[in-house]
């Protein structure tokens, strides 16, 4: 009997950790900027989606709320406009870790939940790449929105499109009539270059980096709706994208505001990280680099019909006799060479890619508010730049301790199905931006004034590969269809 009660309590603790884990409320550590910016926000006199009084959340007294504005840093707009991003929430009970969270992200059945049918843009890019645009809700079954509308401009993850669940699940709450519980917003997904069924035009693909593809989306976009402010949001490598956008456009930008999820951020460190940790690399870097190898494929036949050129077509053959590579092997058999416009691209080799393809560096250049969440546990995204944030002027970033990547999944009782608990800070953070910050009038009024048409494009004066060209419009996208319908072929499509 008393080597029974010597073992129990050995037995018993690990199911009793994974209980509390199964209860505990998961609480984001929320890292803000040491010497922060205010900007200009609406005055609230009553409580907003949860939120506190705005003037009490700033340590002002009543007379302040007779004033129509307020000036007031990120971390009060954040704790008085974006509540759920304190209040935590409890993890699926059997998706405990960042593994699980993740393998749900590409093994979930969500066919039946927020369907989305988009209205399909294509535009030409100065290179003669192609882009589509898909925008919820279509313009003829949302007529009578106004021309101020707020626009959800939205980057998705390496090789997916704008039928991913994460996606949808944001934008079917987004994009629906505030009469039906929506905050009443329209959204354009800006799908890269071969991906959801986009053709492939040109030898060169999209990366990680390459910003010029988002500005000349958002040039088009501006161009068709002049009165409407645009918000960012980006999801993984997208998110890394719209970070590098924001940072490197800083007060001229065309976005008023970021969020960004599951942002890769320190590409040279997290890519360290899937090619010499043993489960990362064997699970999901080969993954992601047989997603690259998929989506190649699916347009070698658009490839081999493009004019000869010195950066794709000699990498042709050394791209198809890869087997089984790793993220990083097709980043040096492909990416590196044709993943953006030269300069920069080639470079030497997909080491170099990355320390350029890095986006924490561009936080303290960032001047919109931005938000960006990651979780502790992502088995993909190892690093997460707080030092940097500290840095910042307006940007705030939220650690979970646990979601994986893309998941955040809660909820589901005992075997039901889970909910994403990240739609509703997202939510919060769009209505606060979209209906509450009042973005100086100085921004992004050089880029929108800067253009000029010439042979059938417009372009942006000075940057002779950013402008469009109207290609195809009224295409008619449903949002649950993805480019393949292989499951094998969608593992990890997020990052």
């Amino acid at each position: 009997m008393g080597l029974l009660q010597q073992i129990l309590p050995i037995l018993i603790l690990p199911l009793l950790l994974l209980l509390g884990n199964m209860t505990a409320k998961q609480v984001p550590k929320v890292y803000f900027p040491a010497s922060p910016l205010h900007f200009k926000v609406k005055q609230h006199n009553h409580v907003q989606n949860g939120g506190v009084p705005n003037g009490n959340a700033n340590g002002t007294n009543g007379h302040s709320q007779r004033k129509k504005y307020d000036f007031i840093s990120i971390a009060t707009f954040l704790q008085s406009r974006v509540p759920s991003l304190f209040e935590g929430y409890r993890t699926t009970w059997w998706l405990p870790s960042g593994h699980l969270q993740t393998l749900y992200v590409v093994a979930g059945d969500f066919t039946k939940t927020d369907r989305l049918i988009y209205e399909r843009t294509l535009i030409q890019a100065p290179d003669g790449g192609t882009l589509g645009l898909d925008m919820c809700p279509a313009p003829a079954d949302a007529p009578d929105l106004p021309p101020d509308t707020p626009i959800i401009v939205v980057q998705h993850g390496l090789t997916g499109g704008s039928y991913e669940p994460y996606i949808r699940s944001i934008l079917a709450r987004a994009c629906a009539p505030k009469s039906d519980g929506g905050l009443g917003f329209r959204a354009i997904v800006v799908n890269f270059r071969g991906c959801a069924g986009v053709p492939v035009t040109s030898p060169q693909f999209y990366s990680a980096g390459h910003t010029d593809d988002l500005r000349c989306a958002l040039l088009y976009i501006s161009a068709t709706y002049p009165d409407a402010p645009l918000h960012g949001l980006g999801f993984s490598l997208g998110a890394n994208v719209l970070t590098r956008y924001l940072g490197e456009e800083g007060e001229n930008s065309r976005l008023r505001s970021g969020i960004v999820l599951a942002c890769p951020w320190d590409v040279v460190k997290n890519s360290w990280r899937l090619e010499n940790e043993f489960i990362p690399k064997t699970f999901y870097s080969k993954a992601l680099g047989g997603n690259l190898m998929a989506l190649f494929h699916r347009n070698l036949e658009s490839i081999r019909t493009l004019p000869p050129d010195d950066r794709l077509a000699p990498q042709i053959a050394n791209i198809l006799s890869l087997k089984n590579p790793t993220l990083k092997d097709v980043d040096q058999a492909m990416t590196r060479f044709i993943g953006g416009s030269s300069p920069p691209f080639p470079f030497e080799s997909a080491d170099a890619y990355y320390v350029w393809a890095s986006s924490h560096h561009e936080l303290p250049k960032i001047r919109v508010p931005f938000l960006a969440i990651n979780a502790a546990d992502d088995p993909i995204v190892g690093f997460v730049p707080s030092e940097e944030t500290a840095r910042s002027l307006t940007c705030a970033l939220a650690v979970t301790p646990s979601g994986g990547h893309l998941g955040w999944f809660h909820g589901g009782g005992w075997f039901g199905k889970p909910e994403r608990w990240i739609r509703q800070p997202v939510l919060e953070w769009l209505c606060a931006v979209g209906e509450d910050y009042v973005a100086d009038s100085k921004l992004g009024v050089q880029g929108r004034s800067r253009t000029i048409e010439r042979d059938g494009f417009v372009l942006e004066k000075g940057k002779d590969l950013v402008g469009f060209r109207f290609v195809q419009r009224g295409i008619v996208v449903d949002g649950l269809v993805p480019a393949s319908t292989d499951p094998a072929a969608q593992l990890v499509s997020g990052l």
